[in-house]
Protein backbone atom coordinates (compact mmCIF):
# COMPACT_ATOMS: atom_id res chain seq x y z
CA UNK A 1 0.00 0.00 0.00
CA UNK A 2 1.17 3.53 -0.96
CA UNK A 3 1.56 6.12 1.69
CA UNK A 4 -0.91 7.89 0.41
CA UNK A 5 -3.74 5.73 0.83
CA UNK A 6 -2.51 4.41 4.24
CA UNK A 7 -2.46 8.29 5.56
CA UNK A 8 -5.81 8.36 3.74
CA UNK A 9 -7.27 5.41 5.76
CA UNK A 10 -5.74 6.45 8.84
CA UNK A 11 -7.26 10.13 8.69
CA UNK A 12 -10.69 8.84 8.51
CA UNK A 13 -10.45 6.53 12.17
CA UNK A 14 -12.86 7.99 14.62
CA UNK A 15 -12.94 4.61 16.47
CA UNK A 16 -9.56 2.42 17.40
CA UNK A 17 -10.38 -1.42 18.06
CA UNK A 18 -7.89 -3.89 19.65
CA UNK A 19 -7.92 -7.26 20.61
CA UNK A 20 -5.65 -7.27 23.96
CA UNK A 21 -3.39 -10.92 24.02
CA UNK A 22 -0.54 -10.51 21.52
CA UNK A 23 -1.51 -7.10 21.08
CA UNK A 24 -1.94 -4.84 23.77
CA UNK A 25 0.32 -7.71 25.58
CA UNK A 26 3.21 -9.79 24.45
CA UNK A 27 1.04 -12.80 24.02
CA UNK A 28 1.91 -14.71 27.05
CA UNK A 29 0.06 -14.97 30.39
CA UNK A 30 0.86 -15.92 33.90
CA UNK A 31 -1.47 -17.95 35.42
CA UNK A 32 -1.39 -17.36 39.27
CA UNK A 33 -1.82 -20.27 42.01
CA UNK A 34 -5.31 -18.51 42.75
CA UNK A 35 -6.45 -18.79 38.96
CA UNK A 36 -5.99 -15.21 38.25
CA UNK A 37 -3.92 -14.47 35.47
CA UNK A 38 -1.38 -11.76 35.01
CA UNK A 39 -0.47 -9.80 31.96
CA UNK A 40 2.23 -6.87 31.38
CA UNK A 41 1.11 -3.92 29.68
CA UNK A 42 3.39 -1.32 27.97
CA UNK A 43 3.37 2.08 29.59
CA UNK A 44 4.02 3.74 26.03
CA UNK A 45 0.76 2.00 24.51
CA UNK A 46 -1.15 3.77 27.61
CA UNK A 47 -0.51 7.28 26.89
CA UNK A 48 -0.95 6.42 23.17
CA UNK A 49 -4.33 5.81 23.93
CA UNK A 50 -4.45 8.88 26.60
CA UNK A 51 -3.66 11.10 23.34
CA UNK A 52 -5.91 9.41 21.54
CA UNK A 53 -8.77 10.56 23.44
CA UNK A 54 -7.56 14.15 24.16
CA UNK A 55 -7.68 14.39 20.60
CA UNK A 56 -11.55 13.14 20.70
CA UNK A 57 -11.64 9.80 19.04
CA UNK A 58 -12.49 6.70 20.78
CA UNK A 59 -11.36 3.45 22.01
CA UNK A 60 -12.20 -0.20 22.47
CA UNK A 61 -10.63 -3.72 23.02
CA UNK A 62 -12.42 -7.03 22.04
CA UNK A 63 -11.31 -10.16 23.56
CA UNK A 64 -11.17 -13.44 23.91
CA UNK A 65 -10.21 -14.03 27.15
CA UNK A 66 -11.67 -13.04 30.20
CA UNK A 67 -9.40 -10.97 32.20
CA UNK A 68 -9.39 -8.76 35.34
CA UNK A 69 -6.39 -6.96 34.72
CA UNK A 70 -7.28 -6.09 31.58
CA UNK A 71 -10.68 -4.29 32.95
CA UNK A 72 -8.46 -2.59 35.17
CA UNK A 73 -5.98 -1.64 32.68
CA UNK A 74 -8.92 -0.51 30.12
CA UNK A 75 -10.66 1.43 32.72
CA UNK A 76 -7.75 3.34 34.39
CA UNK A 77 -7.09 4.11 30.02
CA UNK A 78 -10.81 5.30 29.80
CA UNK A 79 -11.74 2.32 27.33
CA UNK A 80 -14.88 3.23 26.20
CA UNK A 81 -15.99 -0.38 24.83
CA UNK A 82 -14.73 -3.40 26.52
CA UNK A 83 -15.48 -6.68 25.58
CA UNK A 84 -14.56 -9.93 26.95
CA UNK A 85 -14.48 -13.86 26.69
CA UNK A 86 -15.68 -13.53 23.16
CA UNK A 87 -14.76 -16.47 21.00
CA UNK A 88 -16.15 -15.46 17.95
CA UNK A 89 -15.64 -11.38 17.81
CA UNK A 90 -18.35 -10.52 15.00
CA UNK A 91 -20.99 -9.65 17.15
CA UNK A 92 -19.52 -7.44 19.40
CA UNK A 93 -17.63 -5.13 16.84
CA UNK A 94 -21.05 -4.94 15.37
CA UNK A 95 -22.29 -3.83 18.58
CA UNK A 96 -19.84 -1.28 19.06
CA UNK A 97 -19.49 0.43 15.69
CA UNK A 98 -23.26 0.91 16.45
CA UNK A 99 -22.76 2.06 20.05
CA UNK A 100 -20.35 4.59 18.64
CA UNK A 101 -22.05 5.60 15.59
CA UNK A 102 -19.07 5.29 13.18
CA UNK A 103 -19.07 3.39 9.85
CA UNK A 104 -16.35 0.31 9.27
CA UNK A 105 -14.52 2.85 7.05
CA UNK A 106 -13.66 4.99 10.27
CA UNK A 107 -12.72 1.77 12.45
CA UNK A 108 -9.04 0.66 12.89
CA UNK A 109 -8.70 -2.72 14.24
CA UNK A 110 -5.40 -3.94 15.63
CA UNK A 111 -5.27 -7.81 15.59
CA UNK A 112 -1.97 -10.71 15.83
CA UNK A 113 -4.05 -13.77 15.53
CA UNK A 114 -6.38 -15.64 13.07
CA UNK A 115 -9.64 -14.72 15.36
CA UNK A 116 -8.95 -10.99 14.49
CA UNK A 117 -9.42 -11.97 10.85
CA UNK A 118 -12.86 -11.36 10.70
CA UNK A 119 -13.17 -7.78 12.01
CA UNK A 120 -9.85 -6.84 10.26
CA UNK A 121 -11.29 -7.63 6.78
CA UNK A 122 -14.62 -5.39 7.80
CA UNK A 123 -12.36 -2.35 8.98
CA UNK A 124 -10.98 0.50 6.97
CA UNK A 125 -8.31 0.46 8.70
CA UNK A 126 -6.33 -3.12 9.30
CA UNK A 127 -3.16 -3.07 11.41
CA UNK A 128 -1.21 -6.19 12.36
CA UNK A 129 1.69 -6.11 15.15
CA UNK A 130 4.79 -6.90 14.18
CA UNK A 131 4.77 -10.53 15.54
CA UNK A 132 1.50 -11.19 14.37
CA UNK A 133 1.23 -14.33 12.02
CA UNK A 134 1.71 -14.41 8.26
CA UNK A 135 -2.53 -14.65 7.39
CA UNK A 136 -3.19 -11.91 9.50
CA UNK A 137 -0.11 -9.72 8.10
CA UNK A 138 -1.35 -10.45 4.31
CA UNK A 139 -4.72 -9.08 5.29
CA UNK A 140 -3.88 -5.75 6.92
CA UNK A 141 -3.50 -2.05 5.49
CA UNK A 142 -0.12 -1.27 7.98
CA UNK A 143 2.43 -3.78 9.34
CA UNK A 144 3.51 -2.12 12.94
CA UNK A 145 7.45 -2.18 12.86
CA UNK A 146 6.90 -2.76 16.96
CA UNK A 147 5.73 -6.51 18.25
CA UNK A 148 2.44 -7.31 20.02
CA UNK A 149 3.41 -5.73 23.89
CA UNK A 150 5.92 -3.61 23.20
CA UNK A 151 4.78 -0.24 21.94
CA UNK A 152 2.60 -1.42 18.97
CA UNK A 153 -0.66 0.27 19.42
CA UNK A 154 1.23 3.33 20.30
CA UNK A 155 3.08 3.08 16.89
CA UNK A 156 -0.91 3.32 15.17
CA UNK A 157 -1.64 6.14 17.62
CA UNK A 158 0.86 7.83 16.24
CA UNK A 159 0.62 7.05 12.56
CA UNK A 160 -3.09 7.97 13.37
CA UNK A 161 -2.86 11.37 14.82
CA UNK A 162 -0.22 12.01 12.76
CA UNK A 163 -2.43 11.47 9.44
CA UNK A 164 -5.42 13.67 11.34
CA UNK A 165 -3.01 16.59 11.91
CA UNK A 166 -3.57 16.30 15.74
CA UNK A 167 -0.28 14.99 16.92
CA UNK A 168 1.60 18.04 17.11
CA UNK A 169 -0.92 19.92 18.97
CA UNK A 170 -0.58 17.28 21.40
CA UNK A 171 2.92 16.57 21.98
CA UNK A 172 3.13 20.90 22.32
CA UNK A 173 1.39 20.50 25.70
CA UNK A 174 4.87 18.37 27.18
CA UNK A 175 7.17 21.32 26.15
CA UNK A 176 5.52 23.78 28.13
Amino acid sequence: MDQLELRQRAARVKLLLMDCDGVLTDGRIWILENGEDQKAFHTRDGLGIDLLHRAGLKSGIISGRTSSALERRAQSLGVSYLWQGRDDKRQAFADTLAQADVTKEEVAYVGDDLTDLPLMVQSGFAIAVGDAVAEVKDRAHYVTAATGGNGAVREVIELILKAQGRWDELVKWYLI
